[in-house]
């Protein structure tokens, strides 16, 4: 879930004497380091900070609804309770995987009578994404009478998963991953709550903060493990963390977001000739478990989209790589992968064949079913041969230069130029052919050179 109880990352008053005592069972570190203000939160000085967007909501005395997008821990459902409590709203937390219509329809009933009794309803729903078209409309007119002010929060994109109408009645807020800085802050307030130092060494620190991924609760959550693995007095190198933590996986879900946006990267290195950033960013797909061959089937894309025939070759490699792999499996294959990745990127760039088929695809969607020149059609009939099919063709072998300048357009629509190659690479070579032919076309038609 993008957040939960436990997205709370400061000390209360109470913490800060120490690890509560008593029957109580033991609560987990994250929820122990709960923020008693919005100024407590780490790592989201663009919103919360002085000058920060949500602050400014704040001062201006009516925050409107609210959508909080960002990875998980982050502080996104933190900063909702605390927002309620800054406001004077009621805090009600629902989850959009457990909640069906008719919920929400308690929901905002509650919320009428509390208004009716002089009070609002900050309602925050946790995974908003999660909700369908229906469920996010039932939202609509109590957001706009004032029922309730809703706080979502997402980690996809609002764009792609959030209806249009909702977005247009809700201001969107980005919550980042939280650096090193912020990470490193979350670690030495868990120290001071517990009384106790990690027990890691100047690179294991290091190699936790980067396992953390960004994620705030993550990383006292890994610190946790590591205060019940250690041994008395033992102090963990990089290796020795490894072992007892293992390796937290990265954020990265392949059917969302995290896995376009880093394909998306990846094409546009291969794209921008940085090989080194493509090996970066393949390597970490591969690391988080994408399927190789979906990996492969996008480097045959971008051969055929940004390569082309400015160098032939990119389509024949990038295809052997997808081969290799087949062949080859994984861990051996994946190199075959990386091979292609850096050949594509160094391969010289040309999209004039993509926009040539767009080109063309649009002319003969926007122009029908044309006839093509009789003089070309096969006559294997007496009847085609009376109408003139196959009249007079003339067959380029025969011709000067195996080229007879013919008229392959039909004659409605005319002779049409889609593929301009560039001046880069094999195409270089191409120009030089097609420039040649158009100049031997207007010879023959008597146009002159």
């Amino acid at each position: 879930m993008s957040g939960s109880a436990n997205d709370l990352f400061g000390e209360t008053p109470r913490d800060r004497e120490g690890p509560a005592q008593g029957a109580d069972a033991p609560r987990p570190l994250a929820d122990r380091l709960r923020p008693s203000r919005l100024e407590e939160v780490v790592g989201q000085d663009h919103l919360v900070g002085e000058n920060g967007a949500l602050t400014r909501l704040i001062a201006s005395g009516s925050i409107g609804s609210l959508v909080f997008w960002g990875p998980p821990g982050t502080g996104k459902t933190t900063v909702a309770r605390l927002l309620a409590g800054t406001t004077s709203l009621a805090f009600e937390q629902i989850s959009a995987i457990f909640t069906g219509v008719a919920d929400l329809k308690k929901v905002f009933e509650a919320a009428r009578l509390r208004r009716a009794n002089g009070r609002g309803t900050l309602l925050f729903v946790d995974e908003i994404h999660r909700f369908n078209r229906a469920q996010l409309d039932a939202f609509l007119p109590v957001m706009e009478d004032g029922t309730i002010t809703l706080v979502g929060a997402t980690t996809e994109n609002p764009s792609f998963e959030l209806n249009a109408a909702l977005l247009s009645r809700a201001r969107v807020l980005t919550f980042r991953a939280l650096d090193e800085a912020a990470i490193e802050k979350l670690l030495s307030r868990a120290e001071a709550v517990t009384g106790q130092a990690l027990p890691l060494d100047a690179g294991a620190r290091a190699a936790l903060l980067r396992m953390a991924d960004g994620d705030g609760r993550a990383a006292l959550t890994l610190a946790e493990e590591i205060w019940r693995a250690a041994r008395p007095g033992e102090v963990l190198d990089a290796g020795g963390l490894a072992e007892i933590v293992q390796r937290r996986a990265p954020i990265y879900d392949k059917a969302q977001e995290g896995h376009y946006n880093l394909i998306s990267a990846l094409h546009k290195t291969i794209r921008g000739s940085d090989p080194d950033a493509a090996l970066y960013y393949l390597a970490r797909m591969l690391d988080a478990g994408e399927d190789p061959l979906f990996l492969a089937r996008r480097l045959v894309r971008m051969a055929v989209e940004d390569i082309g025939l400015a160098d032939p070759q990119a389509l024949v490699v990038a295809n052997a790589a997808k081969d290799a792999y087949d062949f080859l499996g994984s861990p051996e294959g994946e190199l075959a992968l990386a091979q292609a990745a850096v050949y594509l990127a160094t391969a010289p760039k040309s999209n004039a064949l993509y926009v040539a088929y767009k080109a063309s695809a649009r002319t003969a969607k926007e122009h029908g079913s044309l006839m093509p020149p009789k003089a070309i059609l096969n006559a294997p009939t007496k009847l085609m041969r009376q109408e003139g099919y196959g009249s007079g063709y003339r067959y380029d072998h025969d011709e000067p230069d195996a080229f007879s300048g013919q008229d392959y357009w039909p004659e409605a629509l005319g002779r049409q130029r889609f593929y301009e190659p560039v001046d880069r690479g094999f195409e270089r070579e191409v120009r030089k052919r097609l420039d040649w032919w158009e100049r031997l076309r207007r010879e023959r038609r008597g146009e002159g050179g």
